[in-house]
C-alpha cells in the first residue's frame, strides 16, 4: 500500500492520501482520543504522541500534531498506523455512528448559500485537507465551521474574508458577511 502525503495551508496539518476511499459519505473530525471512540483509525492516530487532531475526508485523513512536534519525527507513525489499519481491514468508523443529515426546510436563501458551498467552497477546501460545514444564517451574517487542516490555519481567516465571503455577497445579495463558528 502506497500513501501519498500532502503539505496544506497550515502548517500543523498534513494530508495523507492513502489511495482508496476513507469515509463513503460525509466527513469527520476528531479534537481529542475521546472523541474518536468511534473511530478505530482515529482512535489509532490518537496513540501517537503529538497527534491533537484528525480529519476524515472521502479519500484523505489530514493529521494535526502539537507546535513542539516535527513532522519528520512524527510521519513515519503516522504512515505506519493508517497503513496497519486499512491492511487489517478495519472500519473507518463503527457502524451505526455514521453522521445522519438533518432534513429540514431550509429558506430559498439558505439553499443557495448550501449549493455554492457545496459545489464552489468544499472542492477547494478539501484539497487542502479541511472540510467547511454551514452553521446557519441569520440577518445576513452566515456562519461556518472550519474543519480539519482548516481549522485553526493561518490563512483560514482570509479565506472566509476574501474567499467565501465575497463570492456569497456577488451571488447571494442577502449575504453581509461570514463569520467563523468554533
Amino acid at each position: 500500500m502506497f500513501i501519498q502525503t500532502e503539505e496544506t495551508p497550515n502548517p500543523a496539518t498534513l494530508k495523507f492520501l492513502p489511495g482508496r476511499s476513507v469515509m463513503a459519505s460525509g466527513t469527520a473530525s476528531f479534537a481529542d482520543a475521546e472523541e474518536a471512540r468511534r473511530s478505530p483509525l482515529a482512535e489509532r492516530l490518537f496513540e501517537i504522541d503529538g497527534v491533537t487532531g484528525v480529519f476524515l475526508g472521502s479519500d484523505f485523513i489530514s493529521v494535526s500534531k502539537d507546535a513542539g512536534r516535527e513532522w519528520f519525527l512524527l510521519k513515519p507513525a503516522v504512515l505506519g498506523a493508517i497503513m496497519e489499519h486499512f491492511v487489517a481491514g478495519q472500519p473507518v468508523i463503527l457502524e451505526g455512528d455514521e453522521a445522519v443529515a438533518e432534513a429540514g426546510e431550509d429558506s430559498e436563501i439558505v439553499q443557495q448559500i448550501k449549493e455554492l458551498l457545496d459545489t464552489r467552497v468544499r472542492p477547494a477546501v478539501a484539497q487542502d485537507g479541511g472540510d467547511i460545514l454551514f452553521h446557519g444564517f441569520d440577518k445576513g451574517v452566515v456562519y461556518l465551521h472550519m474543519q480539519g487542516a482548516c481549522s485553526g490555519c493561518p490563512s483560514s481567516t482570509a479565506t472566509l474574508k476574501m474567499g467565501i465571503e465575497n463570492m456569497l455577497r456577488h451571488y447571494v445579495p442577502e449575504v453581509v458577511e461570514v463569520r467563523a463558528v468554533n
